[in-house]
C-alpha cells in the first residue's frame, strides 16, 4: 500500500475549495506524482456509492480527470501560468464493477512533457491523448476496472 503524499494531497483539496468543488468534496489523495506517472486513490464510501454499492461512474470520471490533469500541473510547475489546457474529449471503458477504494494510474508523463514543450514552442494549440486505468488493488490486484481515454488540449497564453 502506498502513502499519501500529504503536501500534494492538501495542495490538490484547496485547488478543489476554490475552483472545482467536487474535487474538494470527494477528497482524494495523491499516492505518486511525478514527471512519470501520477497515481490517485478516491475511497469507496457513502460518497462515492452508487445504489449497488460499488463506486458511482460519475466519481470514475472525476478520478479519471484528476489522474491526467494533475500529472499536467505537476510537469508545468512553475510555468503554469504560460500554458492553458483543457479536456478536449473523453472516452471511458467499464470494465468491473469497482467495489472497493479505487486507484486512477497515468503514465503519459513522457508524452505530454513533449507535447508541452511543443506547445511552447509552436505557440498553436496542441492535442495529447492519455491514457488513465482504474484499479481496486485490495480486491482485483493490477486488473483493471475502467480504461479512460482523454484529450487534452494546450495552448500557450497570450502575454498580458
Amino acid at each position: 500500500m502506498q502513502k499519501t503524499l500529504w503536501g500534494a494531497t492538501l495542495k490538490l483539496w484547496v485547488f478543489g475549495f476554490f475552483k472545482i468543488p467536487m474535487i474538494f468534496w470527494l477528497r482524494p489523495k495523491i499516492l505518486e506524482l511525478n514527471n512519470e506517472r501520477a497515481v490517485i486513490k478516491i475511497a469507496l464510501r457513502r460518497r462515492t456509492k452508487n445504489h449497488l454499492n460499488s463506486m458511482y461512474f460519475g466519481v470514475l470520471s472525476v478520478g479519471a480527470d484528476i489522474a491526467g490533469g494533475i500529472q499536467m500541473m505537476h510537469l508545468l510547475k512553475k510555468d503554469i501560468s504560460k500554458i492553458s489546457f483543457v479536456f478536449k474529449d473523453f472516452q471511458a471503458e467499464f470494465l468491473k464493477r469497482p467495489e472497493a477504494d479505487v486507484y486512477f494510474t497515468c503514465a503519459e508523463g513522457a508524452l505530454v512533457a513533449n507535447t508541452i514543450k511543443k506547445a511552447l514552442e509552436s505557440h498553436d494549440r496542441e492535442n495529447v491523448q492519455v491514457h488513465v486505468i482504474a484499479t481496486t488493488p485490495s480486491i482485483s490486484g493490477d486488473e483493471p476496472v475502467a480504461r479512460f481515454m482523454l484529450t487534452l488540449s494546450m495552448k500557450e497564453r497570450a502575454a498580458k
